[in-house]
């Protein structure tokens, strides 16, 4: 068999001065350095946490001393807690399927807990901080983990979102306007109702986000290499789901099959789907505010000058920052679905780009909720305009067909048409009086959900 040198491979690295990490890490920091975006922090944190699960587990069966376990649990709870971020270089498309952010925990880990220890005593990065694991269980439990603290964290935001949508509709209850569609002026409705479905449209966004929990809760910790459990105890393998519950604070359980859990990534493509359905609402959200802005019936927030040569121009920013970070998110997921599909008998190769994604997604949408939040709150409404929309507005008529009939109603709008009036609700008080058109055209009768007979033969 060749020697690592033989095979191009150094058989010692030599490390930047007064790094944490060791030579896998660093063999790994060389190999990899292709796209500049480092492995996402909340990743690190979730692995630190199953990997002090681990500890606590081994120590509390006897395999590792007291001692040790102590040093290695305070390395992990301070890396958990984002201590010793510079530590963690790498590159996050990376091959092996996780395996060198795994040895990177290994290895700072080992650094970190030796130091606390008495001299002489050393803290091996496999023996001791990776005793009874695999990269194939560790990291596909870590990647859960931290994708549950994001789906927590993306339904708190997208609920600020809701509830801002919600107070808007409250605000602009009575404000009257012209519905449309197909790029076309439609009946009468109020933006207060326009803002009722962009709010309920966000809402079911917030229910599948806080759904998407139980579709994680499910892990392979325990499984070591393909989820026989192979070089793990039996008695190991059943409590660290206990420890691993208690470390997270999560209700996590272990997967029936834990051959199947190692192999599929399923369930990743599956939350990545309902995030593309939260940017598909934000996309239309924002488009949707971007016309009605254009169109002058409300004015989105200044937040910046929109122009470095037109002076007094301002850009309704933060929709375009959001529909550009909805189609990053939208892109996410077809890379999770590409990634997820790829992987081969008993492991999926490619779990750093499924990680790289997802959690990425979950982060950009839980800032951006927040963001568009703020922003929504900031919207003010042009009655005067929503008004003159409307009242300019042939499509009003359809509003009196109960009362009057299809025919004389479309009687009314060819007159309306050569009568050189710009108002059509002026030459429609002019036919039927004010007080009737002002009852037909109010609030509470445009959004009353239908006629009654009564009012019909009124």
């Amino acid at each position: 068999m060749m020697s690592g040198e033989e095979r191009g491979m150094p058989a010692q690295m030599e490390l930047p001065e007064g790094t944490l990490w060791g030579e896998h890490t660093e063999r790994a920091r060389r190999n990899f350095a292709v796209s500049g975006m480092a492995v996402n922090p909340g990743l690190i944190k979730a692995m630190a946490l199953v990997k002090k699960a681990c500890c606590m587990t081994n120590r509390e069966l006897g395999y590792i001393g007291g001692d040790k376990a102590t040093a290695i649990l305070a390395a992990c709870e301070a890396i958990a807690a984002g201590e010793h971020a510079e530590a963690f270089p790498l590159d996050a498309m990376q091959g092996g399927a996780g395996t060198s952010t795994n040895m990177n925990l290994n290895e700072v880990i080992s650094r970190l807990a030796s130091v606390s220890c008495d001299p002489g005593v050393t803290i091996d990065p496999i023996e001791d901080v990776n005793m009874h694991q695999s990269t194939n269980d560790v990291y596909p439990t870590a990647l859960r983990v931290a994708a549950i603290t994001g789906v927590r964290r993306l339904s708190a935001a997208i609920q600020l979102l809701q509830g801002a949508l919600q107070r808007k509709e409250k605000e602009l209850a009575e404000v009257v306007k012209t519905g449309r569609t197909e790029m076309q002026e439609a009946v009468p409705i109020t933006l207060g109702a326009e803002f009722a479905s962009f709010g309920e449209a966000i809402g079911r966004d917030r229910w599948r986000a806080f759904k998407c929990e139980e579709r994680l809760r499910v892990v392979n910790l325990g499984g070591t290499a393909v989820g026989t459990g192979l070089g793990a105890p039996r008695e190991y393998i059943f409590l660290v789901i206990e420890r691993l519950r208690e470390a997270t604070g999560m209700g996590l359980s272990r997967g029936e099959n834990l051959m199947a859990q190692t192999a599929n990534a399923d369930e990743f493509v599956e939350v990545s789907a309902i995030l593309k359905a939260h940017a598909c609402n934000i996309i239309k959200l924002s488009e949707d505010l971007r016309k009605m802005n254009l169109l002058k019936e409300i004015s989105l927030p200044a937040l910046q000058k929109g122009s470095s040569i037109m002076p007094g121009k301002v850009n309704p920013v933060m929709t375009e920052c959001a529909i550009q970070v909805s189609v990053a998110v939208i892109a996410n997921d077809l890379m999770i679905s590409e990634a997820a599909s790829r992987g081969s008998f008993e492991i999926n190769e490619f779990l750093p780009l499924v990680s790289h994604a997802l959690l990425g997604s979950l982060d950009m949408l839980a800032e951006l909720n927040a963001r568009m939040a703020s922003y929504v709150e900031g919207i003010t409404a042009d009655k005067g305009i929503c008004r003159a929309y409307m009242d300019a507005n042939p499509g009003i008529i359809t509003a009196f067909v109960p009362y009057i009939g299809y025919n004389r109603a479309e009687g009314l709008v060819e007159e309306y048409k050569v009568s050189g009036k710009a108002c059509i609700r002026v030459f429609l008080e002019e036919k039927l009086g004010k007080k009737t058109v002002d009852e037909v055209l109010s609030p509470y009768n445009i959004l009353s959900l239908g006629y009654t007979k009564n009012e019909k033969n009124a």
